[in-house]
């Protein structure tokens, strides 16, 4: 009996230590740090599940349900693919990310939801929103009206586009739902999810979705991100005919989010043999629901202490980084899944790597304005978009040409709003930037004549009261930008140059 002591010890402290080990492995993180969903697309069984009820800001994954609901308008007759939409004030006046186009611009369904899925365009979101409800309001209620007929109780909806707005909440269970009710209700339409990139005039934009292209059968979803939310991604994947979708909320940024659900993803489709290891989580519809407030990340995403600003398209911090960006918890997550599969799974591949690699090569689809077209006359409307950019792009670079010998260390106030004279304002910098009181002391006068029509413009934009030459014609129009200086039509072209920002 004595020598089966420390034998029975051992074994005691063996399943202890076990235990202990699933239990961390299972154990859901502290609310607020971030919620993740693995689930079956088929049965919509729970893989995992990690704060998965806790309310959430969607931000940009809204833009699942716009497309839903648009969607299943296409399918009951209501407008078709080819049905031509407006672009609205409204539409117009939304926050970047969006395509820009001016109110009065047409675009068909097909094109407005490519642009929508793929570049994240909040104006395209508008424009389906009044095309399909007549208003933001009555879209929003159709949309909030479909969430409750898919049993999605955490859902409420203010906009279709998923820029911050009170009450606008969802969570990664229903999100979950959302992706399933999708793809059994609109099976002939999931193209609209997992379009590599589109391309508009010259211009081609990828899919924010990091996982097409780089993960193995990825084949979905959107992506999203606001200040409040962190970076959100709702994907999805097929492998030997078994799809499987992963929803990540509050990630520290594009990479990461991208990374954490392919590991999720992989994590899932290595368990097709360990599944008598795991506990049973049930159905995505049987998790039950949390009341709490959702968990603003406003700080930790936007504040200070971020070294770059944050946007739903952070490609050039992939680069910069080399796909290292959120990676230091992807490591971590990567080590869990090789432990808990070791020696009974081939070694999973590095997600970190895998999303910082460059997606493989595709023909991007083409989106334009007007009416559909095909053959010949679809080539004339990708080529007149590209020579409508062409024509808008040159006036901004010819005033940064001009601007930057006399003044390129000084672009202090060349961004938000007075980014549309950016090239004109920091063109006179030097010269002004000591008289911006009025005192004009000649020097300006003196300065070459060539830097006098960006002088001339940067007159109504900053100085009011500037010496006589330089500022006589300017500082009536000051409000009108366009119209400053209507002797020099030089002056005018810097102002036609509005770039819209790129955060959302």
């Amino acid at each position: 009996m004595h020598a089966l002591r420390p034998l029975l010890r051992k074994s005691l402290f063996n399943l202890f230590a076990a235990t202990l080990a699933c239990a961390a492995l299972f154990a859901p993180r502290a609310a607020g740090a971030e919620a993740l969903l693995l689930i079956e697309a088929d049965s919509g069984k729970v893989l995992q599940a990690e704060n998965a009820t806790i309310p959430w800001y969607p931000a940009s994954v809204t833009k699942i349900m716009t497309a839903y609901v648009t969607l299943k308008a296409v399918k009951d007759g209501r407008l078709t693919l080819d049905t031509l939409l407006t672009v609205s004030p409204t539409a117009a006046s939304q926050s970047p990310s969006k395509m820009g186009f001016r109110p009065g611009t047409q675009v068909t369904v097909d094109n407005a939801l490519k642009m929508m899925m793929v570049k994240s365009a909040n104006d395209m979101a508008v424009v389906l929103a009044e095309g399909v409800g007549g208003s933001v309001d009555g879209f929003s209620a159709v949309m909030n009206d479909t969430a409750r007929k898919l049993g999605m109780t955490q859902t409420s909806y203010v906009n279709p586009n998923g820029l911050p707005a009170e009450g606008q909440i969802t969570s990664a269970r229903d999100l979950g739902i959302l992706a399933r009710s999708f793809l059994r209700d609109l099976p002939e339409y999931e193209y609209f999810v997992h379009i590599p990139a589109i391309r508009f005039g010259k211009r081609v934009t990828g899919n924010f979705n990091k996982l097409i292209g780089r993960y193995p059968g990825a084949d979905g979803f959107k992506t999203g991100f606001i200040c409040a939310s962190g970076y959100n991604l709702v994907a999805s994947a097929t492998r030997n005919g078994r799809r499987l979708i992963a929803v990540v909320l509050g990630a520290n940024s594009g990479t990461a989010r991208a990374v954490k659900a392919a590991q999720l993803l992989e994590r899932g489709f290595a368990q097709d043999n360990l599944t008598w290891l795991r506990p049973s989580l049930g159905t995505v519809d049987n998790l039950v629901p949390v009341d709490a407030t959702p968990p603003n990340l406003r700080d930790e995403m936007c504040g200070p202490n971020r070294k770059r600003p944050a946007s739903d398209d952070d490609d050039a911090l992939i680069a910069a980084n080399g796909g290292a960006t959120g990676s230091a918890s992807a490591t971590g997550g990567e080590a869990q899944v090789t432990f808990f599969t070791a020696g009974l799974q081939p070694p999973l591949m590095k997600a970190s790597e895998l999303m910082a690699s460059a997606p493989a090569p595709t023909e991007p689809v083409l989106v334009y304005t007007g009416p559909t077209r095909t053959g010949t006359a679809l080539i004339a409307a990708v080529a007149a978009d590209a020579d409508q950019q062409a024509a808008s792009k040159p006036r901004g670079k010819k005033s940064r040409v001009a601007k930057k010998p006399d003044a390129a260390d000084k672009p202090k106030e060349g961004n938000k709003e007075g980014n549309k004279e950016a090239g004109t304002k920091t063109a006179a910098a030097k010269p002004d930037a000591k008289q911006a009181d009025g005192k004009g002391d000649g020097k300006t006068a003196a300065k070459p004549a060539a830097a006098k029509p960006a002088g001339a413009k940067h007159a109504a934009a900053k100085p009011d009261t500037a010496k006589p030459d330089a500022a006589k014609p300017a500082e009536k129009p000051a409000s009108g930008d366009q119209a400053a200086k209507p002797a020099k039509p030089k002056a005018a072209k810097p102002a036609a140059a509005t770039k819209p920002a790129n955060n959302s």
